[in-house]
C-alpha cells in the first residue's frame, strides 16, 4: 500500500490546488490511495453559509472560511467516477479542534458522518490563539506554552471522540522559536494523550511535512512514535499535508521505512467509512 492520508485542495482556505491536479499527480506517482482532508477551524473561521458572513485575508483578499461541505462532498463523488479505476479516493476532513469548539464539530460530524471515511484531529490554536503567528506563545515561557498545548489536546480528546487519528501531534515544534522543547519534560503528558487515544480506539499520524519544514526529526518525533508503540498503539497513518502537487506524497516512503526499521511497526493504516484497514509495511 502506498497512500497519502493528509491532502489539501481548493476547498481549504490555504490551498489553491485543484482536486483534479492532486489526483492526477497521485496517479502519476503510483499511489494506490489518497484521502483529502481539507480544513475546518471553528473559532477562527466561519462556515461558508454562516449568516454572519466570512472574513477575508487582508494580504490577498482571499476568503478565510471552512470547507464548503456540499460542494466538497459532491466533487469528491465526481472525482471517484472520473478517476476511480486508477486510484482509491477517500473522503476526509481536518478538524482544527479546541475544547471551546467541540460542540461545533459534534454537529458537523453528525451532519456528514455518512460521507466521511476519515477525520484528522488537529490542534492549530488554543483559545483561538494561533501558533504560526506566535499569538499563543507570546507572553509565556517555553514550558508554559508546551504544557498548555498538550493539556488542551488531552482535555479536548476527552470531550470529542469522532475522529480517526491525532494529526502532527507535536505540531508546536514547527513554530517554536525557542527550539525543540525536551521530550522528557512533557513525556508524562504525551503518554496520557497516547493512552487516551489507544483506549478510544484511535491512532496517530506521521506528517511528512517535517522534511520540507526543515525539522530535525519526524513529526511526531521518533520518541513519541516509539512511546505510542510501546503503549500498545497500532493505528498509524502517513500523510504529506500537501497543499500543492509539489509536496504530494513527499517522503511517504521514508516515513514507512522509519516506522518499520526504526520503530518496529509492521503495518500502516488506511480508513473506509471511519473504520481502520491495516496493510503490511
Amino acid at each position: 500500500m502506498y497512500a497519502d492520508y493528509h491532502l489539501h485542495s481548493e476547498f481549504s482556505d490555504d490551498s489553491r490546488e485543484s482536486m483534479d491536479n492532486q489526483i492526477q499527480q497521485a496517479i502519476s506517482l503510483g499511489l494506490n490511495e489518497i484521502c483529502f482532508t481539507d480544513h475546518v477551524d471553528y473559532g477562527i473561521k466561519h462556515d461558508w453559509d454562516d449568516p454572519r458572513g466570512i472574513d477575508w485575508r487582508q494580504d490577498s483578499m482571499e476568503p478565510l472560511a471552512n470547507v464548503n461541505y456540499p460542494e466538497y462532498f459532491a466533487k469528491l463523488l465526481r472525482m471517484r467516477v472520473t478517476y476511480g479505476k486508477a486510484i482509491t479516493i477517500r473522503s476526509g476532513l481536518e478538524f482544527g479542534i479546541q475544547s471551546i469548539t467541540v460542540d461545533n464539530y459534534k454537529k458537523l460530524y453528525d451532519r456528514y458522518q455518512d460521507q466521511l471515511d476519515f477525520v484528522l484531529f488537529s490542534m492549530h490554536q488554543v483559545n483561538n490563539l494561533e501558533f504560526w503567528t506566535q499569538d499563543f506563545q507570546i507572553g509565556k515561557t517555553q514550558q508554559e506554552y508546551n504544557e498548555e498545548y498538550y493539556r488542551e489536546i488531552l482535555k479536548t480528546m476527552k470531550l470529542f471522540k469522532n475522529y480517526s487519528v491525532l494529526a502532527h501531534l507535536d505540531l508546536l515544534a514547527r513554530y517554536d522559536k525557542k527550539g525543540i522543547y525536551p521530550f522528557e519534560k512533557v513525556e508524562d503528558l504525551i503518554a496520557e494523550i497516547l493512552k487516551q487515544a489507544i483506549n478510544d480506539g484511535k491512532g496517530i499520524e506521521v506528517n511528512t511535512s517535517s522534511w520540507h519544514y526543515g525539522l530535525t526529526d519526524t513529526q511526531p518525533s521518533r520518541k513519541i512514535l516509539k512511546l505510542y508503540k510501546d503503549l500498545g498503539g497500532k493505528i498509524i497513518t502517513v500523510g504529506s499535508d500537501a497543499h500543492s502537487t509539489k509536496y504530494l506524497a513527499d517522503h511517504i516512503k521514508d516515513a514507512y521505512a522509519i516506522l518499520k526499521n526504526e520503530i518496529g511497526f509492521e503495518e500502516i493504516t488506511t480508513f473506509d467509512h471511519m473504520q481502520p484497514v491495516f496493510h503490511k509495511l
